[in-house]
């Protein structure tokens, strides 16, 4: 109702209309202005009663009374009286020609509300909800509600949110129906709920979905209240419950603090409860649809229509003109979306790495044999303590690979390695100091490739690889596999600048590699 026609029906009940008055001047129902005589402190005149109707005077011209003709017997008298009597209801219901409508309704669930607003839209009612809420309770007989406590927010301040039991929907992979998830946000001060439908839920799933009502919303409340549902919270505590660390941090990358509810109690998110329960019994009940979309455009269309347009029973004010005043006081919007990661615990590895999707990363020193938490996407994986303090953020490494920083790497030697490089070096100067520049460029995954090394010493012998070695080092390309390219085409007694040639054309994808080719006809 506009601020014009609300101040119009406050100065007609000062001076003293009834409410059947104010009706029909203003056009507004006499229990809509009731409401707003009463927050305005205005006391509302009750309908007067009407007096029967006095008997005929008896001032006649005849001595004797006139006897009564038997038409007009005391028995048809209220009758009578009260066909004149003005502005009297029909007897009959205006929604008795929609009974079998409203029956129809009733067996599958709806509500009065469902069913009224069926009935305007599909089939052109004239009448109001209340009389479609008296027929009903007719058919089925009152329902006592129970008491509950009405919890009062600021504006902006708490938003609260749960799941529940959605329509059903062909899903697009199996051609069959299947029941949907229905997520319910709304907020405290303004009871404006956004409401939305998935197939199936998880970690990412809930807090997408929080993304996306902030975003209809234009803002972030300052408090969530939620349920224990994994989704949200891992671990409940009264005290202090332990949050699902993937919906922690999209909280607080939108400055939102989560305050899960004791366990059991679920009137401490009863205004979210309420709008779950108006979706399932109003909009959804006993429908079907073909596709998630069409079914989230059907919830939308009838939110705008119906919901937002709504005066609430509580607050006594529409939705939406209370959400206008709620807007402001919302908090802004981050400028980007948050990333999104997987998360898990890690061993920490003898070799001092944790495996993340098949690589390998570096922990710091001191976590042998312990668990980190371990976060990782497209492009980064991030290691953390049990406090969720960040300790190491490596770049993500294709499968088989490893990362470490440079202070990571062990100050000494393992003995090991050191027996191996020595094993090398005792087989020729060239070879240990081959060796040696694979262990050292290569790290933890060149310990195989010197390995190598030694395996060509017993085939090739230790004096023709020590000359290979010598060679691969002149060459600038001190690695296992191009030892291994030497050695397959060397040549077996000396030969001439042509031949060599090849060799060196081999061996120039190492490193830049320029020479000079000898002309034709040119003496060897």
């Amino acid at each position: 109702m506009s601020n014009e026609k609300r101040q119009q029906v406050v100065a007609l009940g000062r001076l003293g209309w009834s409410l059947r008055r104010i009706q029909e001047a203003t056009g507004v129902r006499r229990e809509t202005a009731s409401s707003y005589l009463k927050a305005a402190g205005i006391p509302v005149r009750s309908p007067r009663t009407r007096r029967p109707p006095k008997p005929a005077s008896g001032s006649t011209t005849d001595s004797a009374p006139r006897p009564k003709p038997a038409s007009e017997s005391t028995t048809d008298l209220p009758e009578a009286s009260a066909l004149e009597r003005p502005g009297r209801a029909p007897a009959a219901s205006s929604c008795e020609p929609y009974r079998e409508l409203i029956e129809l309704g009733l067996s599958r669930g709806r509500n009065a509300m469902a069913i009224w607003q069926d009935l305007v839209d599909d089939h052109g009612f004239p009448a109001g909800y209340a009389s479609v809420r008296r027929y009903v309770a007719k058919l089925r007989g009152m329902q006592t509600p129970d008491e509950r406590a009405v919890i009062e927010t600021e504006p902006g301040e708490e938003a609260q949110v749960d799941y529940g039991d959605g329509p059903m929907v062909r899903h697009p992979d199996t051609g069959k129906y299947r029941r949907t998830r229905l997520f319910v946000l709304t907020l405290g001060y303004s009871r404006k709920a956004i409401r939305l439908l998935v197939f199936r839920s998880s970690s990412q799933t809930w807090a997408e979905l929080h993304e996306r009502a902030f975003g209809r919303l234009g803002g972030a409340p300052r408090v969530v209240v939620l349920d224990n549902l994994k989704e949200g919270v891992l671990k409940p505590d009264v005290y202090d419950a332990t949050l699902n660390p993937l919906y922690r941090d999209v909280l607080a990358h939108y400055n939102v603090v989560a305050i899960p509810c004791r366990v059991r109690d679920p009137d401490r998110k009863g205004k979210v409860e309420r709008s779950v329960g108006h979706a399932k019994n109003t909009p959804l009940k006993g429908l079907r649809f073909e596709s998630l979309e069409e079914a989230q455009a059907y919830l939308d269309r009838w939110e705008e229509r119906w919901a937002d347009t709504r005066i609430h029973g509580t607050t006594k004010r529409q939705v939406a003109a209370m959400f206008a005043e709620e807007i402001p006081h919302l908090q802004s919007l981050p400028v980007e979306p948050f990333r999104y990661y997987e998360y898990g615990t890690r061993t920490v590895h003898l070799d001092g790495h944790v495996e993340v999707a098949g690589a390998y990363y570096h922990a710091p020193p001191g976590w042998i044999g312990r668990r980190m938490h371990v976060q990782w996407d497209e492009s980064r994986v991030r290691l953390l303590d049990q406090q969720g303090t960040l300790q190491r953020e490596y770049k993500r490494q294709r499968r088989g690979g490893r990362r470490a920083l440079p202070g990571d790497e062990p100050k000494h030697t393992p003995p090991r390695i050191a027996t191996l490089l020595a094993h090398a070096a005792r087989a020729g100067d060239n070879i240990g100091a081959l060796c040696e520049a694979i262990w050292r460029n290569d790290g933890e995954a060149g310990v195989r490739r010197v390995q190598g090394v030694m395996s060509l010493v017993k085939k090739h012998g230790a004096a023709t690889l020590d000359d290979a070695s010598a060679a691969v080092l002149e060459l600038g390309a001190a690695n296992y596999h191009s030892l291994r390219r030497y050695l397959e085409r060397r040549p077996a007694a000396p030969v001439s600048l042509k031949q060599v040639d090849p060799l060196i054309r081999a061996l120039s994808h190492y490193r830049d590699f320029i020479t000079d080719k000898t002309q034709p006809g040119e003496p060897t």
